[in-house]
């Protein structure tokens, strides 16, 4: 593969809500703008050779601003969406405690085990991101490729890079608007930065 610039999207509308929000299409807010557009400074003199996002407009559109900058056109892989969380989607961890205890039990376990309801599993979330390593495969050596994702589906990517078993999946953070870089060779994958936010101003 290549050099890979893994990126999560900037803050949204409803970030500041602490709610389980997977599918649901949320915008980027004035902050979250705002800090893209630092992503883009921070990026400006890097090479990009490729660049991908998922299908939801919090990405799109820090992939768009960052991609201002660059030459590469932007491709679009609902892989690279966040889990989905089916009827749990919205709510707070409270409101998932009342509704859907035995899930929340799992989840304040850690485990990785559960299925949300109408949703997805971390398995499946687990195989989308294996899906779309796979695609990565046709750069060459020399690229370097940003993907501008989801704190889950980036956290598996990266796990799955570096061989690591997902029932570590919780014991990574990334966040908002952060850059991760990941180098791979033939002989393996080596997590060169992680969660780096020093760009951020405000």
């Amino acid at each position: 593969m290549s050099r890979l610039l893994l990126v999560r999207h900037g803050h949204t509308k409803l970030n500041n809500e602490r709610r389980f929000w997977g599918k649901t299409d949320v915008p980027l807010s004035d902050k979250g703008i705002r800090q893209a557009e630092q992503l883009r400074d921070r990026l400006a003199k890097q090479k990009i050779d490729a660049i991908y996002a998922s299908n939801l407009s919090r990405t799109q559109t820090t992939a768009e601003i960052i991609a201002s900058r660059h030459k590469a056109g932007i491709a679009t892989h609902a892989e690279l969406a966040e889990i989905n969380f089916g009827y749990t989607e919205g709510l707070t961890f409270a409101e998932i405690q009342k509704l859907h205890p035995e899930l929340a039990e799992e989840l304040n376990n850690w485990s990785i085990k559960p299925k949300f309801p109408g949703g997805e599993s971390l398995d499946e979330l687990n195989n989308r991101a294996q899906k779309f390593l796979k695609r990565l495969k046709k750069h060459k050596p020399e690229e370097t490729v940003l993907i501008v994702s989801h704190s889950g589906t980036l956290r598996l990517m990266i796990y799955n890079l570096l061989e690591i078993g997902i029932e570590h999946w919780r014991q990574m953070q990334l966040d908002l608007a952060s850059v991760s870089i990941v180098e791979t060779y033939p002989q393996g994958a080596i997590l060169s930065l992680l969660n780096d936010v020093s760009h951020l101003k405000s």
